[in-house]
C-alpha cells in the first residue's frame, strides 16, 4: 500500500521543463527562473528533486549557457578577430560609403589568467603552500649557536 502525499497538490506543470531549459540557455539565474514561473526558489528546488524532466532540463540548459561562456572566455583570453564595417559620408556624397574590415581584438590578460587558474590550478594558483622542515641535526646545530653552552 502506497502512502498518500500530505499537503496541497504541486503546482508543477510538465511544460515548465521546456521553459526552464530555454531560459537557462540564455543565462537565467535560479531566482530569475523562479520569478518567471511565479514560485519561490525553494519550490523550484523541490520540483528539481521531485521531477526528473525538470531537473534534466535545468542541467541541459545551464550546460549550453556555460559552454557558450567558456568559448567566449577562451576567445577573450587568446584574442580574436571579427568582421566589421565602417560607414563614411564623404562631403558632397549622396550615399554613404561602406568599408568592410577585420577588427583585431588583443588577448585579455585577466581572462587568460582566470582561464589558466581554473584549467591549471597547480601551476597558476595565487597561493602556493610550501612545507618547511629541518632535521634533528640541523635543529641541534642552530640551538648550539643561539644558546652556546647549553
Amino acid at each position: 500500500m502506497t502512502k498518500a502525499k500530505k499537503g496541497r497538490p504541486s503546482s508543477y506543470k510538465a511544460e515548465y521543463a521546456e521553459i526552464v531549459r530555454r531560459a537557462c540557455q540564455i543565462g537565467y539565474t535560479d531566482q530569475e527562473l523562479a520569478d518567471l514561473l511565479e514560485v519561490s526558489v525553494r519550490t523550484m528546488y523541490r520540483w528539481k528533486h521531485d521531477h526528473e524532466d525538470f531537473c534534466q532540463a535545468l542541467k541541459a540548459g545551464k550546460e549550453i549557457a556555460d559552454d557558450r561562456i567558456e568559448r567566449s572566455l577562451f576567445e577573450r583570453a587568446a584574442g580574436f578577430k571579427t568582421e566589421a564595417v565602417k560607414i563614411f559620408m564623404p562631403a558632397g556624397a549622396k550615399e554613404p560609403v561602406y568599408a568592410p574590415y577585420v577588427e583585431h581584438h588583443a588577448p585579455d590578460t585577466t581572462a587568460a589568467i582566470f582561464w589558466l587558474k581554473n584549467r591549471r590550478p597547480g601551476e597558476w594558483r595565487d597561493k602556493h603552500e610550501v612545507e618547511h622542515g629541518a632535521s634533528k641535526e640541523f635543529v641541534g646545530i642552530v640551538r648550539s649557536i643561539v644558546r652556546p653552552g647549553d
